[in-house]
């Protein structure tokens, strides 16, 4: 499917001002033009969808960008979905590692998966935690990635 800009404004939720500023920012690849007709896709719709939930997280403009640089569309449509980046999960123990040693007023049988924060420091994650409770996970995160110096994790 293709959308006029108005048309992609409108679903993404964004003044069309704000699509071409992404645009112009690196945010958004060009749009595709066809005689003189522009037109954007399902990736510029992904795209802007995806902004909004990192934004949601708090997470600066460049660091938005930084994340969706290399990510493909099924990526981006996971993120536009409210699912954490895999950027997040990389640095997660697997659940079996969390599971052996829960945090203490875990409830019994609870899976968590452990964000290494830096040496020494962890943030638990209960597997089955709410979307909303995973961005702040990741918004903690991507605070101290973006305040510690290079090679300090």
């Amino acid at each position: 499917m293709t959308y006029k800009l108005d048309e992609l404004a409108g679903e993404a939720g964004v003044a069309p001002r704000t699509v071409r500023y992404y645009v112009q920012r690196g945010l958004l690849p060009a749009p595709e033009f066809r005689g003189k007709d522009t037109s954007y896709g399902r990736e510029h719709l992904a795209r802007l969808r995806a902004i909004r939930v990192l934004q949601q997280a708090h997470l600066p403009l460049e660091e938005i960008q930084a994340r969706l640089a290399g990510a493909d569309l099924e990526e981006i449509e996971r993120i536009a979905a409210g699912a954490p980046p895999h950027g997040l999960e990389a640095r997660c123990a697997a659940p079996e590692e969390a599971a052996a040693a829960p945090p203490s007023g875990a409830p019994r049988g609870a899976r968590w998966e452990r964000v290494e924060i830096a040496d020494g420091v962890e943030l638990h994650v209960r597997t089955d935690a709410p979307d909303r409770s995973r961005r702040i996970a990741l918004d903690i995160e991507s605070r101290y990635t973006t305040l510690a110096p290079k090679g300090s994790r």
